[in-house]
């Protein structure tokens, strides 16, 4: 108790000054401790880090004398290998020098044989070309005793004979020429026989499917410009009091309406055959209606122009619309209505060119034809036959016309304008509408002819057939379909009758237009009578 409480007396006893000078007497101390073992670990670390210097450069300097040896080794082996590459590089050049050398001096060895051979060659050469010659001399000479003695036996044959060389060499001539002439009709002849009937039979096989397929059930129709009366009385109503309903019938159709002593008929005249419908129709109607005066036959006129405009129109559309033909202008649609109305020796000009373009469809088809450029000129080709009253010019040049202005493609004006023939063809689209044409025209009971055309045709084809010489008589026969020559037996052989067919035909096919063909037969007979008395 006495012991713990001393410390605390002498504690008290010291002053603070004391105390502070005690306090930086131990921190100066502490100080002086701290740096001296401070020092003490410097040295040490120094120490250290110099003898691990010293370690790292002597590992360093071993390392450095080790990778030298290596570097050096390898380059010595390096060395060696390059030499022995050199070596064996240099030894294979020699050797190949060597067969080089070799391969050289056994061709300067064939080339001396050869030499030496040529040279033999060139000596037999000038000694066949010596014995050539003599023969050649040889030759000469047995041939000038060849032409003597030919002289001397022509001379003799002319003694013998009376005639002289160029008389027998002409008579030799006109006898080879005549058989010539007979083998080569006779050869042309069978070639063009073999060739007509395997063209005649694709043709037919083409044409007779095309046919079959369009199967046309239409008749023939003729413009209608007679009308039916009921009675007599009913052409006085029509004429009217001093002609003013007929006068005004006239004017406001344009037809010349003829009454004549014919009983209970009224005869319309007029090249247009849409006015001359528009005056049939109005008449019809007049007719059934009883009212009859001039007033009244202006507005059935218009009344009945705008129907039959109209019905052009849809006419138009709708052979557009079964032939497949689409994209027409409008205007050119209803120009081609107007071929309703629109005849050529009795058949209908639109459904004909309705026909014509199913039967060019199916014929493009068959031969691999553009089928769209075929139909189209096909539907189109007789389109000038719808104003051909109103413009100059034949109906194909009015229609490439009409077909250039409605912007047609050149395909189709190059039918329009080839398809009678007075321009050449020249696609096989414009071919095909021009057979599609014939076929529609030419099959039985689609056209017919007045009586006086067709015995001018007939006589027409029996007057190119006589114009021939040799020829005595000449008969067209099934409707001019075919024509059968007799020739002169005395002028004409069977090697000229060949040729005088082909010559007739190609007459008549340059100076006649006729539907179809025309079958052209030469007949050449020979008899002889003798009477025994």
């Amino acid at each position: 108790m006495i012991s713990s409480i001393v410390p605390t007396v002498v504690l008290c006893a010291i002053p603070s000054w004391a105390t502070a000078l005690i306090s930086i007497g131990t921190l100066v101390a502490g100080g002086f401790l701290g740096y001296f073992f401070y020092r003490l670990f410097v040295n040490k670390k120094f120490s250290s880090a110099r003898e691990e210097a010293q370690r790292i450069l002597e590992e360093g300097r071993l390392e450095a004398k080790t990778l030298r040896k290596e570097a050096l080794l390898e380059a010595k082996e390096e060395q060696h290998r390059m030499r022995s590459e050199l070596e064996k590089e240099t030894r294979e050049r020699r050797s190949e020098l060597q067969r080089a050398e070799q391969r050289l001096t056994s061709r300067d060895e064939q080339l001396n044989k050869k030499e030496e051979f040529l040279d033999r060659k060139i000596q037999e050469i000038d000694k066949s070309k010596a014995q050539l010659e003599q023969k050649e001399l040889d030759i000469i000479k047995r041939d000038n005793d060849v032409k003597n003695k030919e002289e001397l036996m022509a001379r003799e044959l002319e003694r013998v004979s009376g005639m002289t060389r160029d008389e027998a060499k002409n008579i030799l001539m006109e006898g080879l020429l005549d058989s010539v002439k007979k083998d080569s009709a006779q050869l042309a002849k069978d070639i063009e026989a073999k060739a007509r009937d395997e063209a005649e039979k694709k043709a037919k096989e083409i044409i007779g499917l095309a046919v079959q397929k369009c199967a046309a059930d239409h008749a023939s129709e003729i413009a209608v410009s007679v009308v039916a009366l009921p009675n007599d009385e009913m052409k006085g109503r029509i004429i009217g009091r001093v002609g003013r309903n007929i006068r005004a019938l006239e004017n406001a159709t344009g037809v010349d309406v003829i009454i004549d002593d014919t009983p209970d008929v009224v005869t319309l005249s007029g090249f247009d055959p849409i006015r001359r419908e528009v005056a049939r129709i109005t008449l019809e109607r007049l007719i059934a209606d009883g009212r009859i005066h001039p007033a009244r036959i202006e507005e059935m006129v218009d009344k009945i122009k705008n129907e039959i405009d109209n019905q052009i129109k849809d006419a138009g559309e709708a052979a557009a619309f079964e032939a497949s033909v689409f994209g027409l202008h409008p205007e050119m649609v209803k120009i081609l209505g107007r071929l309703k109305y629109r005849t050529s020796y009795g058949q209908n000009v639109l459904k004909h060119s309705l026909e014509v373009s199913h039967l060019a469809g199916i014929i493009a088809a068959e031969l691999g034809a553009d089928i769209k450029i075929a139909k189209r000129a096909g539907l189109l080709h007789d389109i000038g036959k719808a104003v051909d009253h109103e413009l100059e010019g034949t109906h194909i040049s009015i229609g490439v016309d009409i077909a250039k202005k409605f912007k047609e493609s050149n395909a189709v004006i190059h039918a329009i304008a080839a398809h009678h023939g007075d321009i050449e063809a020249t696609t096989l689209e414009a071919m095909i509408v021009q057979a599609s044409d014939a076929i529609s025209g030419a099959r039985p009971g689609a056209r017919r002819e007045s009586i006086e055309n067709y015995v001018k045709r007939l006589e027409n084809i029996e007057k190119i057939a006589n114009s021939f010489e040799g020829v005595e008589q000449s008969f067209a026969i099934q409707a001019g379909r075919e024509i059968r020559v007799m020739v002169k037996p005395e002028e004409v052989d069977d090697s000229k009758t060949y040729f005088i067919a082909k010559e007739i035909a190609k007459k008549l096919e340059s100076e006649l237009e006729y539907p179809g063909q025309i079958k052209v037969s030469v007949i050449r007979e020979l008899r002889s009578v003798e009477y025994a008395k």
